[in-house]
């Protein structure tokens, strides 16, 4: 079970059909460089355990939230990022920690965005510690490979083409702002 669970989870999060939270893990990172590797971790796990927990809060049923809500509110933290990636200073620790924060925030949002998914998966399982955690952990692989490919495309760019960090950044954030208003305009929430 603990293998079907992992997998679906890595599954879901490299289906293109869920291209948006593809989007943000990509967006999230564009500040960074492959230099920084331990602070984009820290980021993609907090995100992790943001939407692990409204994933667990969900499939018990103590957090119930519309979905067309969601379906809005999803791209709006793709765009929220992707404004914040292009208007502060992320070096400091301070922005570091604040990033922190974000990532587990929109976490929550995304994780009502899997819980529907999430709960038909469960089924009638007894107990959803096992799946929730086996699923978690698949995702947090499929999120280690989005970044590790939204790396190294930074690294051929900024390292390898020359250009500043500062282009590559604008570059990721502007076209993630542009698609996160898209997807916010054809949202059901309208």
């Amino acid at each position: 079970m603990f293998q079907t669970y992992l997998q679906l989870g890595f599954d879901h999060i490299l289906d293109l059909n869920g291209y948006d939270h593809i989007l943000f893990v990509i967006v999230l990172c564009a500040v960074y460089s492959v230099r920084d590797w331990k602070k984009i971790l820290v980021l993609v796990t907090a995100f992790t355990i943001g939407h692990s927990i409204t994933l667990a809060l969900s499939a018990l049923k103590i957090v119930v939230f519309p979905s067309d809500i969601i379906e809005f509110l999803i791209p709006l933290t793709i765009f929220a990022t992707a404004i914040f990636n292009v208007s502060k200073e992320h070096k400091s620790q301070r922005m570091v920690n604040v990033n922190y924060a974000l990532a587990m925030f929109f976490g929550w949002i995304h994780g009502l965005g899997f819980s529907n998914f999430f709960k038909a998966l469960l089924g009638k399982e007894e107990s959803i510690m096992g799946p929730l955690f086996a699923f978690n952990i698949g995702v947090e692989l499929g999120q280690i490979i989005v970044v590790a490919i939204t790396v190294l495309a930074g690294y051929l760019i900024v390292e390898k083409l020359g250009r500043p960090q500062k282009d590559w950044n604008l570059f990721i954030s502007g076209a993630a702002a542009g698609v996160a208003v898209i997807l916010m305009m054809d949202a059901k929430f309208w």
